[in-house]
């Protein structure tokens, strides 16, 4: 049976950035990924924002990694011409009480480390964007967004340049531990089985994350590793209204993101927000997009496996123009309900769930449950695009005493 040194199991921008990290010392790294192509899933369907690191709780993986993460993506953007904008961003208050908000949410990111904040007063808001309407706002000058399939590409080309391989339509179906690791075994989609070793196993498989720790033999109730679907919606905004933005413009948020202080008791129609909030982004090409709104949605729609395709529904449902419309009016005056128009949509591996608190990513070798050199990477939602490059050196880190 063929033996090799790492398994990957994910092609998103996080397994991928994990490879390129991992292929460097010219070891035989292998990408396993279910569709025939890269970045099908939360990798491509985001509002591809370099977060500064504002919003996570203190010396949690995701501060940590975001902060890092943004350093390092801005550094790798510019070395290898991956195209990204510094927009900066703007988190604006509508009242008197959101204006206290910013002061919280600013202590916040200082604590973790986020560079250069600072908040605004209401003319100084102007000056930067006229045609918004905001009391205060905070504003933070490292937020941007890039290019998230050149960055995959990217990294897809590094791997390769040292040796590694992306290999497509590659579903795994089996894991078992042996003694000198792990036999892998995948269907590639012709009816074919194939199975191979693996010193160390890394599994970066988003949606289906949890699915893959329980296929090797983790009681994931036990590890609370059981994922919670989130999906989010966007619409466009038409009407050449995108020249009227220079920033990233997002709502005071009530999420689970925000520190408790100013995470005041929410009660919505789909229950608490667990996002930021519909804010607005400008992406690499200038278009001006709302979202994504947040909703919990069954895993019914995904193959028993959890682990094949799945038919995830990715529709936009039009008749939420209102909300989306609602909830951004108060500060930006000139959008119009008719400017919108359904654009994409995504959809979160979080675990936490619709009335839970906070909880931070899985970044774990599981040695100590008896599955060494096997590392979960699970729940990576936001900021994981920020995070991806740290994350990536942070898992190099766990698994070298398995391969040195």
């Amino acid at each position: 049976m063929e033996e090799i040194d790492i398994t990957i199991i994910g092609a998103g921008v996080i397994g991928l950035a994990i490879a390129s990290e991992l292929a460097k010392e010219s070891r035989a790294v292998y990408v396993l990924e279910r569709y025939n192509t890269f970045g099908q899933e939360t990798s491509s369907r985001n509002s591809e924002v370099i977060h500064a690191g504002i919003y996570y709780t203190h010396n949690t993986l995701k501060a940590k990694t975001c902060v890092e993460g943004n350093n390092l993506l801005y550094e790798l953007c510019e070395k290898n011409k991956i195209p990204y904008k510094k927009t900066g961003k703007l988190i604006v208050a509508t009242n008197g009480n959101e204006v206290i908000k910013l002061e919280e949410l600013k202590k916040r990111g200082d604590e973790n480390g986020a560079r250069d904040l600072k908040l605004l007063s209401q003319s100084e808001v102007m000056k930067l964007e006229p045609n918004i309407q905001a009391k205060g706002a905070l504003f933070s000058p490292t937020t941007g967004v890039l290019d998230s399939h050149s960055l995959m590409k990217y990294c897809i080309s590094k791997t390769k340049e040292n040796g590694g391989e992306v290999v497509y339509n590659s579903n795994v179906v089996g894991l078992d531990k042996k003694v000198n690791g792990y036999k892998v075994t995948i269907s590639e989609g012709n009816g074919d089985y194939f199975s191979f070793m693996s010193k160390i196993v890394i599994n970066s498989a988003g949606l289906g994350s949890d699915k893959i720790a329980e296929m090797v033999g983790i009681d994931i109730k036990k590890q609370d590793y059981e994922l919670k679907f989130c999906k989010g919606d966007y619409f466009s905004v038409g009407h050449g209204k995108s020249h009227l933005l220079e920033h990233l413009i997002y709502p005071v948020p009530n999420g689970d993101t925000c520190p408790p202080s100013v995470r005041p008791a929410l009660t919505r129609r789909r229950g608490r927000q667990v996002g930021l909030g519909i804010h607005v982004t400008l992406d690499i090409g200038g278009r001006l997009k709302l979202g994504p709104d947040d909703y919990y949605i069954s895993r019914m729609s995904e193959c028993a496996s959890g682990t094949d395709k799945g038919n995830l529904d990715y529709s936009v449902d039009e008749s939420k123009k209102k909300e989306f419309y609602e909830s951004v009016k108060d500060f930006l005056p000139f959008i119009e309900k008719d400017d919108l128009s359904p654009d994409m949509s995504g959809i979160r591996p979080k675990l936490q769930g619709q009335h839970e608190d906070f909880k931070d990513f899985v970044i774990k070798d599981e040695e100590d449950i008896g599955f060494p050199g096997f590392i979960n990477l699970i729940g990576i939602e936001s900021p994981g695009l920020t995070s991806s490059i740290s994350i990536a050196k942070l898992v190099k880190n766990l698994a070298e005493k398995y391969i040195n």
